[in-house]
């Protein structure tokens, strides 16, 4: 039975790098493995393969030749490698993949294989979230904004997400709620949902909204909503409010229990100049 791990007899180690990578989810991580005498040393004299953190092998070429041999199954179609950049691509990356993958280049000797170099590669994975997509339930001057705000398919967990209001005069204030995140179970992706209800500011009657989403040390912006509510008339939102049947009773009573459109506007002045409103 083929394991995929490859055993190696050490008898020197010359030289060793630490590098970093990273990779977009489904797409391809490049492993470098710079080897500084390859200008003297042709490939065909040598053993270089990678292998992950559990020492299962990613690829390995065999005196000028690829070998599949010691391949672990999972990485096996998912490699290429580029002989003239000494980097190996790893292919369809998901969130899996993260983690540290050493390369070895060995030299056969008739004493065995000696080490000439090893490059440990930090590999980590980012997924884009969707934009976020704001939702509006309802919208008045009472209630305020009642909105959702979610985004989905993301790496890594996202740490923040709020909602931005800006009023005519470019005030900007912001409101934020407890997210709620879920994650796949296959892919390993993030999305996330905020239900908020942001109240409308006084004396304006438009704002412009945006959905705001951070990972890390990046913010991603939804698009911005424009919202207008009409403005009613001082006298007009005094007689919403203070028009009352105390008033009616009066002119109904002062118009023979009348009320016709001539009485509704003498109780409106009424109303207005008793200053109970």
């Amino acid at each position: 039975m083929k394991l995929g791990v490859l055993f190696v007899m050490v008898f020197m180690l010359s030289d060793a790098v630490s590098m970093k990578t990273q990779a977009y989810f489904n797409r391809t991580a490049y492993l470098p493995c710079p080897f500084t005498k390859a200008q003297n040393i042709s490939l065909s004299e040598l053993v270089v393969f990678w292998q992950d953190h559990k020492k299962s092998v990613l690829y390995e070429h065999y005196l000028g030749k690829e070998k599949l041999d010691n391949v672990n199954a999972k990485y096996l179609g998912r490699t290429s490698f580029d002989g003239d950049n000494w980097t190996l691509g790893l292919h369809s990356v998901q969130i899996k993949d993260m983690g540290t993958y050493d390369c070895f280049i060995q030299k056969k000797t008739p004493k065995g294989s000696v080490i000439l170099q090893q490059t440990e590669t930090d590999l980590s994975v980012i997924a884009n979230f969707s934009e976020p997509e704001i939702e509006f339930q309802n919208i008045t001057r009472i209630s305020g904004i009642n909105l959702t705000c979610s985004s989905k398919e993301g790496y890594p967990k996202p740490t923040k997400m709020y909602i931005l209001v800006t009023n005519s005069t470019n005030s900007t204030n912001e409101h934020s709620g407890d997210m709620e995140i879920s994650q796949d179970n296959v892919t390993e992706l993030f999305s996330v949902f905020i239900s908020l209800s942001v109240p409308f500011p006084n004396g304006m009657s438009s704002v412009t909204t945006r959905c705001v989403l951070e990972i890390e040390s990046m913010k991603i912006f939804s698009r911005p909503h424009n919202i207008e509510i009409k403005m009613e008339s001082e006298g007009s939102e005094k007689l919403e409010k203070g028009f009352n049947l105390k008033h009616a009773e009066t002119y109904k009573k002062a118009n023979g229990g009348r009320e016709d459109s001539k009485t509704r506007e003498n109780m409106e002045k009424v109303a207005l100049n008793s200053g109970s409103v």
